[in-house]
């Protein structure tokens, strides 16, 4: 078949040349789970973090200097304000849950958002 007749045929059968790709697009695995990787469960994940406030107040200080306008800069800011979180005294988080909580946000974005599906 040469590539005019395929192209016809994608036309008559209404269906783009790349159809068939774009659903493995969709059920394509998370990267770090297909890499087998349990990012969770680091050897070092009994670290404590020894409270800083200097470190607390510099993260926070970073974090506000980059969030602007842009969703990405916001995501960062966010990112940075979790981690300082790790040397806050009053804060009880952990490596876990900080990346837990971020790849959450991410999926939800990628997603198109919390209402994408309305």
């Amino acid at each position: 078949m040469t590539r005019d007749e395929s192209e016809t045929e994608d036309r008559s059968t209404n269906r783009s040349p790349d159809a068939d790709n774009a659903s493995d697009v969709d059920s394509e695995p998370d990267a770090i789970e297909a890499a087998g990787l349990d990012p969770i469960v680091a050897s070092d994940s009994d670290a404590e973090f020894e409270p800083d406030p200097e470190r607390v107040q510099l993260l926070r200080a970073i974090a506000d200097d980059v969030r602007g306008e842009g969703t990405e800069r916001k995501q960062l800011a966010a990112i940075l304000y979790r981690v300082s979180d790790l040397y806050d005294p009053d804060q009880h988080t952990s490596p876990e849950e900080i990346y837990l909580n971020m790849r959450h946000i991410m999926s939800i974005k990628a997603a198109g958002g919390l209402r994408a599906e309305e």
